[in-house]
C-alpha cells in the first residue's frame, strides 16, 4: 500500500479517458435510436440500443447532418468517454441512418425542412453556360460512373478542359470530402460548371447525397452545379437542390456537350435545303427575263459564298476538337489523378497504357 498511487477523482477520470482514447480511438456502432432529445438547441442526447444493451450517446446539434427519431436504425462513429459525473457516454463524431426505412424517414423530414426554406425553388436554378469550355468534376476516379462520363463527353464533342477532384462517394466521410471539393472549385478554380457524379447503388450507398451540410453547400455554390447520381429512378436531396439534374453520370455528359454527329447531320441537311432553293431559283429565273436571270445568279452566288464560309468554319471547329487528330500526330491523352504513386491511363493513337507516376517536376 505504501507505493500505491493516489489520484483525485479528476485525475482518475483523465487517466481512464486517456486509456479509452488510446484503446478505442474510433469505434463504429450500429443500433436503434431511443430517447432522442435536443437540449438548449445545442446538444443532442440519445441512446443506441439492441435487444439486450443500450449505450448513451452525446453530440452537438451542428454535427447532426440528417434528422433522427426514436426507432431509426443508425450507424454512429465516435469515442467512448467517462463524464466528470462518472457516467459512461459515447461521444459521437458522425451518425447516419441505415436501412431503407430509416433512410426514407430521415429523407422525408429533411426534404420538407429544406423545401420550406426555398432551397429547391426553380427560380434560383441556373442554366448550363452556352460557351462551356471548363468543367469541374467531383467523383471517385475509380468508379464506373466517372469512366462513363469521361468516355461519353469525349465521344460527343471533345476539347473540353476537365478538372477532377477525387473524393469518396459513399460512407460517413464522403459528404465532407465533396464539400471541400466544392469549396476548392468556388475559390481557386475557373471552371464554369461543376458536375457531381456517382453511379448506381443501394439506398445506404447513396445516403451521403442526402447530407444536410452537403445540400446547403451546393445551394451556396457560386458556380452552377449539375448532378448525375445513381440510376434514373434514384432521387437525392443533392439532385433537388442542384441547378441541373441528370439521371445518370452518362446523361450528365450528354447534357453538358453537343453531339458532333448531330451537328454534321444538320450541316448535311442544310446543304440539301440550300441545293433545293438554288434549283428552284434557277428554274424560276429561266422562265423570266434576262434581268431576272442575272439577279437570280447574283443571289445564288451570294448564298453559296455565305453558306460555304459558314460550312468551312464549322468543319474547322470540328476538326480542331477531334482528339483522334491530336493522337495521330503522336500526342497522348493522360487520364486519372496525376500525382506520385498513382496509376494513370495513357491513350495513344493505337494503344492504351497503364503507368505508375514515379516523380513529378516543375516544367522549366
Amino acid at each position: 500500500m505504501q507505493n500505491e498511487i493516489k489520484l483525485t477523482p479528476t485525475e482518475f477520470l483523465v487517466v481512464v479517458n486517456q486509456t479509452l482514447e488510446y484503446t478505442y480511438s474510433a469505434v463504429t456502432i450500429v443500433g436503434e435510436v431511443a430517447s432522442f432529445k435536443v437540449n438548449q438547441g445545442k446538444w443532442v442526447f440519445f441512446d443506441i440500443k439492441d435487444e439486450e444493451s443500450s449505450v448513451s450517446c452525446f453530440m452537438t446539434l451542428y454535427q447532426l447532418r440528417m434528422p433522427l427519431e426514436d426507432g431509426m436504425k443508425v450507424v454512429v462513429c465516435g469515442v467512448p468517454k467517462v463524464t466528470k459525473w462518472g457516467k459512461f457516454s459515447f461521444t459521437v463524431q458522425a451518425v447516419q441512418p441505415v436501412g431503407e426505412g430509416s433512410l426514407k424517414k430521415a429523407y422525408e423530414l429533411l426534404k420538407k425542412k429544406l423545401a420550406d426554406e426555398g432551397l429547391f425553388d426553380v427560380k434560383r436554378k441556373r442554366e448550363i453556360p452556352k460557351d462551356l469550355t471548363k468543367i469541374g468534376v467531383i467523383s471517385s476516379t475509380a468508379a464506373a460512373g466517372y469512366a462513363d462520363f469521361i468516355k461519353i463527353i469525349n465521344a460527343r464533342w471533345g476539347g473540353l478542359k476537365i478538372q477532377v477532384a477525387h473524393t469518396q462517394v459513399q460512407g460517413l466521410d464522403a459528404p465532407d470530402q465533396i464539400i471541400r471539393a466544392l469549396k476548392y472549385f468556388n475559390e481557386k478554380s475557373e471552371v464554369q460548371m461543376i458536375a457531381i457524379l456517382r453511379g448506381g447503388g443501394s439506398a445506404d450507398d447513396l445516403a451521403a447525397f442526402n447530407d444536410e451540410a452537403l445540400v446547403r453547400a451546393i445551394a451556396a455554390s457560386k458556380i452552377p452545379v449539375i448532378t448525375g447520381i445513381g440510376h434514373e429512378v434514384d432521387e437525392s436531396l443533392c439532385d433537388l437542390v442542384a441547378d441541373v439534374r441528370a439521371s445518370t453520370p452518362s446523361n450528365a455528359a450528354e447534357m453538358l456537350t453537343p453531339d458532333k454527329k448531330a451537328i454534321i447531320a444538320n450541316v448535311d441537311t442544310s446543304v440539301a435545303r440550300v441545293k433545293n432553293i438554288i434549283l428552284d431559283k434557277i428554274e424560276s429565273a429561266l422562265n423570266g427575263s434576262s434581268e431576272k436571270i442575272s439577279r437570280a445568279e447574283r443571289e445564288i452566288k451570294h448564298k453559296i459564298e455565305n453558306f460555304s464560309s459558314e460550312l468551312k468554319q464549322k468543319i474547322k471547329v470540328l476538326e480542331a476538337m477531334n482528339p483522334e487528330k491530336v493522337l495521330k500526330q503522336g500526342y497522348a491523352i493522360i487520364s486519372g489523378k496525376i500525382s506520385p504513386g498513382n496509376v494513370v491511363k495513357i491513350t495513344t493513337f493505337k494503344q492504351e497504357i497503364e503507368a505508375e507516376i514515379k516523380e513529378m517536376y516543375e516544367r522549366k
